[in-house]
């Protein structure tokens, strides 16, 4: 049975669909099967993976009961993915009711004997959506750039996922928090990573060892080339990062 994997932070820019794709490859490399579901309206994971959202089925269709989850699935140049188009925004509109919160769990049940790894890409709005993605999770993992800026939408963050994990998802895991765009030699980045630890250690979740070094090549082979980045760069920086940050989730026993 796959393990839900989640990435969630209120604010945009902060390099969660980056990571979510990466932390697929990742996994597929180590030998695992892997499925990522874009769950955020404006679909830059689906982009990243080349995914056909006009002509296919979305997971909109999916959560609509249009379309049974396993034939909204495509093969991607990295991991299999059902991607997410506009329209998953009419969410917010067309579910109010009673066990909406439930949705996406609900669209991934047959899915879960398929995969060992499922990933969900979550929108930056902590509204329906999030709460949705956070209720079908086994694991969630908090991004947050080497900046003071993004850190202080991390506790907003944290009281949503716990409040969700207390009514809804009693066995969530916080794994914990990890810091992208990081620059050694800069006193900034590092002063950043000792107020994300004390941070981390009044929300009483880990901060992971691991950061995410600054690398525009993992953008390019995102955005450009909508490529793998293992096969693409096996040697970037960020790219062992990326592998050494999966290593740590399995060596914390997390994964």
């Amino acid at each position: 049975m796959a393990k839900v994997i989640s990435l969630i932070n209120q604010k945009g820019g902060v390099g969660k669909t980056a990571s979510t794709n990466a932390i697929s490859a990742c996994l597929k490399h180590m030998g695992y099967s892997v499925l990522c579901v874009d769950f955020d309206p404006q679909g830059y994971l689906s982009f990243s993976m080349n995914a056909d959202t006009r002509d296919h089925s979305t997971i909109y269709d999916v959560i609509k009961h249009n379309v049974k989850p396993r034939y909204a699935i495509q093969k991607s140049n990295v991991v299999d993915i059902i991607p997410s188009d506009a329209l998953l925004g009419n969410v917010e509109r067309e579910f109010t009711g009673p066990g909406s919160e439930q949705m996406l769990k609900e669209s991934l049940k047959t899915l879960l004997p398929m995969y060992d790894y499922i990933l969900i890409d979550s929108p930056p709005e902590l509204g329906l959506l999030s709460s949705n993605v956070i209720v079908a999770s086994d694991i969630v993992l908090i991004p947050g750039l080497s900046d003071g800026y993004s850190l202080h939408g991390i506790i907003q963050v944290h009281e949503t996922i716990f409040r969700i994990k207390k009514v809804f998802n009693p066995n969530l895991t916080i794994a914990g928090m990890f810091l992208l765009r990081y620059y050694p030699r800069e006193a900034l980045s590092r002063t950043t990573r000792e107020t994300a630890q004390m941070l981390a250690t009044h929300l009483n979740i880990p901060l992971l060892d691991t950061v995410i070094r600054h690398s525009n090549v993992i953008s390019k082979a995102m955005t450009t080339l909508q490529k793998d980045i293992i096969d693409y760069a096996p040697d970037n920086n960020a790219v062992q990062d990326y592998t050494a940050l999966v290593r740590e989730l399995f060596e914390r026993r997390l994964l």
